[in-house]
């Protein structure tokens, strides 16, 4: 039985420990788990996989009739939390009555975007599709660093890779992406 597993057993029998002891734990992991649910959204999101985990970790610990039968099931009920909060989230941001028709601006990070700025997400998008039936790692990469925002050292650590084959693939991609959009116009 694994640690994780036996602070999920102790912690649905009451012990107030078990949640301070667990967090440190499964962080990373669900993080990891943000992050690539993150690179599959809609470019120009706001949230952050950060954000993400603290919300979910928020949920999953007030769930107090969860029943948790092991490492891997606590997992998979964090995922599937934070799939939900991200469709309900699109749904809430598409919603005329909230605004859905509108864009949001954050107006302390306003920069003026170039004519093309949508044009190069759209055009990255689909040169992306393309490198992802050719090289689904570097097209992680890709989405990871691009429409994530994330450094060399946290896609490495997502990837379950070392930094170098990261940064390889990541010069990699851009070269060939590069080319796509190019051969594209």
């Amino acid at each position: 039985m694994s640690e994780i597993t036996q602070i999920l057993d102790r912690g649905q029998h009451g012990d107030p420990k078990a949640a301070e002891e667990l967090l440190p734990l499964v962080y990373d992991e669900l993080r990891r788990i943000a992050a690539a649910k993150m690179a599959r959204e809609v470019p120009g999101q706001t949230l952050q996989p950060t954000a993400l985990v603290h919300e979910v970790w928020l949920r999953l610990s007030q769930q107090s009739e969860a029943r948790w039968q092991n490492r891997e099931h606590f997992y998979a009920v964090a995922a599937e939390v934070m799939r939900r909060m991200l469709v309900d989230r699109a749904r809430r941001r598409q919603a005329r009555k909230h605004g859905g028709d509108l864009a949001r601006v954050d107006l302390d990070a306003l920069e003026l975007p170039g004519a093309g700025d949508d044009d190069v997400v759209l055009q990255v998008h689909e040169a992306l599709e393309r490198l992802t039936a050719e090289d689904p790692e570097k097209a992680e990469v890709v989405k990871l660093r691009f429409f994530v925002g994330l450094e060399n050292a946290e896609v490495a650590a997502i990837l379950g890779v070392s930094e170098k084959t990261v940064q390889r693939h990541w010069s990699f991609a851009k070269a060939w992406l590069h080319r796509a959009m190019q051969n594209h116009e």
